[in-house]
């Protein structure tokens, strides 16, 4: 029983010694320490939410409130990463309004839909900690499904698991998931560009299309999140961590009511466009532009315009 404590206490212990050691070494080790510091705290969280989240779905599962699941491990890790990390993410608020459908806290009410966010690093954990709505689920990588704890929570969860490699599997992940979100009204959250991209500029990779295929098959609305760019907070290429608070802002959604297959490619170009244009804009509200230009008011979406569905992609593009 001696070691297993001694197994427990040890990355804490790991944690303090180097924060200490990052208040009093020169600046460039101080900044490894700092960093390998924040890494060891970043996976105790994890674990801690995570066995807490094995709990917490069995019990929810049980009372018949599964689909809570994520949302009340979400929140657990969100606070303890404050606490312990000093950073977090804060949804701005919006008075955008797009079609009769607002942005900002109130777009996360919306449900069920397909969220889509951007995916800088690892720390987009954490986001969606900060800013999950209720009844929502993610989707990930099969190979997590057998991780210890925390494979066993996003079993329990409802998580969508994906085998990138088996297009047919992917397929039949994507119908069960329609269906869930037909049936039970759970949301998904999905990173379209299917990869971290790690970069310092306010930029996106190519999307992939699960997300606009899912989100025409359930006929439910996509809705934005875009993460303000946080290489000033976490750049892991370079070894950099500094505590802070990073913006998000929630688009208004996007409906898919009556669009089919045929859509999907209008859909995805789309979405990015927008995503992409609010990105560089909180690149410039936050300081770090990077010199990238600020958005024109080029094409005006069929969103905004107050138009939906297939006409308004039609008229749109």
């Amino acid at each position: 029983m001696g070691w297993l404590l001694y197994t427990m206490a040890a990355p804490p212990a790991l944690a303090v010694l180097l924060r200490l050691l990052s208040a009093v070494l020169p600046r460039g080790p101080a900044r490894l320490a700092s960093f390998a510091a924040f890494c060891v705290t970043s996976v105790v969280c994890m674990a801690v939410c995570a066995s807490y989240g094995v709990v917490a779905s069995i019990v929810l599962r049980l009372v018949g409130y599964g689909g809570l699941s994520q949302w009340t491990v979400a929140r657990s890790f969100k606070w303890t990463m404050w606490w312990t990390t000093g950073v977090t993410f804060r949804v701005l608020e919006s008075s955008r309004v797009e079609g009769g459908r607002r942005g900002g806290p109130e777009a996360l009410e919306t449900r069920p839909a397909v969220f889509v966010g951007n995916h800088q690093t690892e720390l987009d954990v954490l986001m969606l900690g900060c800013v999950f709505p209720k009844y929502i689920s993610v989707t990930a990588k099969k190979s997590l499904k057998y991780y210890p704890f925390l494979g066993w929570f996003m079993a329990l969860s409802k998580t969508v698991f994906i085998d990138r490699a088996n297009r047919a599997t992917a397929r039949a992940a994507f119908d069960g998931a329609a269906k869930t979100m037909r049936e039970e009204r759970q949301s998904v959250f999905i990173f379209p560009e299917g990869t971290r991209s790690y970069t310092e500029k306010p930029e996106l990779l190519p999307f992939k299309k699960g997300a606009f295929h899912l989100a025409v098959q359930a006929q439910v609305p996509i809705v934005p999140v875009v993460v303000a760019n946080y290489s000033h907070v976490l750049d892991v290429k370079k070894r950099i961590f500094n505590p802070g608070v990073v913006d998000v802002s929630v688009l208004p959604p996007i409906p898919t009511k009556g669009l089919t297959t045929a859509d999907v490619d209008v859909l995805t170009v789309k979405t990015r466009d927008a995503m992409l244009d609010e990105l560089i804009r909180l690149s410039h509200v936050s300081g770090t532009g990077n010199a990238v230009p600020l958005p024109r008011a080029s094409k005006a979406t069929a969103v905004e315009n107050g138009v939906d569905g297939v006409e308004g992609l039609k008229q749109r593009y």
